[in-house]
């Protein structure tokens, strides 16, 4: 019985792995993938998360600095293919995630989302510290093993 809600848990992965585009490198792995949407639900909370590529093309443009995460599956694959470059040429480290509906439920927006930039400073308001600093530790984690991800390929 068990074994069933595994199969098609396994199943659905697949399916989400082969709607990735081939351009989407690095790829985070299933364990990298949850601990990168646990921290854009952790900045959506503390309103520190730009939302599309319009909103991140134009943060970036402005010198903001933070990880973007970009989803895998977007077709067609047009709209996105820009954002990796300026990410470089800003020095903004960036990773993909299997799939932009995940990334929309930890964005929380109802719409799928091509990709997401979290700082780590929220645009208006102030963050209480303790929320501070969880949203800190986690982007700093999840920094490290996309900057070693990104090493591992070139």
């Amino acid at each position: 019985m068990g074994s069933d809600s595994e199969n098609e848990k396994s199943v659905k992965e697949r399916k989400k792995l082969m709607a990735v585009a081939p351009i989407a490198k690095p790829l985070a792995g299933r364990k990298l993938c949850k601990r990168t949407l646990k921290l854009v639900r952790r900045a959506a909370e503390a309103k520190c998360l730009k939302r599309g590529v319009k909103e991140v093309v134009k943060s970036v443009r402005r010198g903001h600095k933070g990880l973007c995460i970009i989803a895998g599956n977007i077709s067609p694959i047009d709209v996105i293919t820009h954002v990796p470059i300026l990410l470089e040429e800003a020095d903004i480290p960036y990773i993909y995630v299997p799939s932009k509906e995940d990334l929309a439920v930890a964005g929380v927006t109802k719409r799928p989302t091509c990709c997401v930039l979290v700082t780590t400073k929220p645009t208006k308001g102030d963050v209480p510290q303790e929320v501070q600093e969880k949203l800190q530790s986690d982007y700093n984690q999840v920094i490290a093993e996309a900057k070693e991800l990104t090493a591992s390929l070139f």
